[in-house]
């Protein structure tokens, strides 16, 4: 039997971002959660699995923050989830309103995010604290590419560009120059980034942090990297150098694979994460490559793997509400277990 009745909101829970996976871990939780979820749109697969669920406007809207606070307030929930990096932004900027109105809300600063969520200050906020990182640029003009020899090289939105969208993988000059006018077509700046290492060397690591800025405990899983679901690009390496592979690949958000220790990995991703000062979770994207751990991307939130730290688990969501919420004591570096997680695809009857 679970120890305590809990009721928190949740939003995003549609979309498969990390809403969906926030909802699935704290169903495995050591508490009993009564979920108030919210999307944007009644056409939400997950709607049958929270308690009662409520349409909200885009987090872009003016009313939306009031209609979030109304909700939590009515529905007396002790903290407030958000499961969709619009929302948020949304809260991030209002968490001193929130917290006075008495919510737990577990998101970082936006001075963290200010960083996180542009891959070009990602990568320049590394490299200044010494970090380890794929040479990279921001590109505005196709003249800043005048000097550019490092190939081969990924393009991707400097902002935005979820799930890996709008990435590209060039191995030439004609392929560089080809992608970039068309990413400069659709968004004023893209960054370009040295590739590095295997897909077979990949990791996606979360830092959990609490409200006060502690470092609890870090978990990483390599990646399995092997369909649809978790490629979001892939080309043949026609590069001659062995070390990238068969293949230079993309992933997608979608991650699976080893839940294991990984020390030297978690331990480096420690210190990048520690690097940014934040107050909620972080999941940093790496690869290993000649033995050093070489992030390329950092999320400041709870990531697309949640459901299956949980499953392992390390559960994120309900240990921030047992420690920060109820003050419970977690064991520093709390055990998990190893063991290999694959995902594939879902149906809902929603009709």
């Amino acid at each position: 039997m679970k120890r305590r009745r809990v009721k928190v909101l949740l939003t995003g829970i549609g979309g498969g971002g990390h809403g969906e996976q926030i909802l699935k871990a704290l169903r495995l939780g050591e508490l009993e959660y009564d979920i108030v979820g919210t999307d944007m749109s009644d056409a939400c697969a997950n709607r049958h699995l929270v308690d009662k669920f409520v349409r909200l406007p885009r987090a872009t809207d003016p009313a939306y923050l009031d209609e979030l606070r109304s909700l939590a307030q009515s529905e007396k929930c002790v903290a407030i989830f958000h499961g969709s990096e619009p929302e948020m932004a949304v809260m991030s900027r209002s968490r001193a309103a929130l917290e006075a109105d008495g919510f737990y809300v577990p998101v970082n600063p936006p001075s963290v995010l200010d960083i996180c969520q542009d891959k070009t200050k990602t990568m320049a906020h590394l490299a200044s604290c010494g970090f380890p990182t794929p040479k990279f640029r921001e590109v505005r003009d196709l003249s800043d590419l005048d000097d550019w020899s490092v190939l081969p090289a990924i393009l991707k939105p400097a902002v935005g560009g979820g799930g890996s969208a709008n990435v590209f993988i060039v191995q030439s000059t004609e392929e560089l120059l080809t992608f970039s006018r068309y990413l400069l077509g659709i968004c004023p700046s893209f960054t370009i980034q040295e590739y590095i290492g295997s897909s077979e060397d990949e990791y996606t690591v979360g830092v959990l942090f609490g409200a006060d800025g502690v470092l609890i405990n870090s978990i990483a899983i390599k990646r399995v990297i092997n369909n649809a679901l978790t490629i979001r690009a892939q080309v043949p390496n026609r590069t001659g150098r062995s070390e990238f592979g068969a293949r230079l690949v993309v992933s997608t958000g979608i991650s699976q694979g080893h839940v294991a220790n990984w020390p030297s990995v978690r331990s480096a991703c420690e210190k990048i994460a520690e690097s940014l000062s934040p107050k909620a979770p972080v999941n940093v994207q790496c690869r290993v490559a000649d033995g050093v751990v070489i992030p390329f991307e950092i999320n400041p939130r709870f990531s697309g793997t949640t459901s299956l730290r949980a499953m392992a688990g390390y559960n994120e969501p309900d240990v921030l509400i047992r420690r920060d919420v109820f003050g419970e004591t977690i064991p520093e570096r709390f055990p998990y277990k190893e063991m290999m997680i694959l995902r594939g695809l879902e149906e809902h009857l929603v009709g």
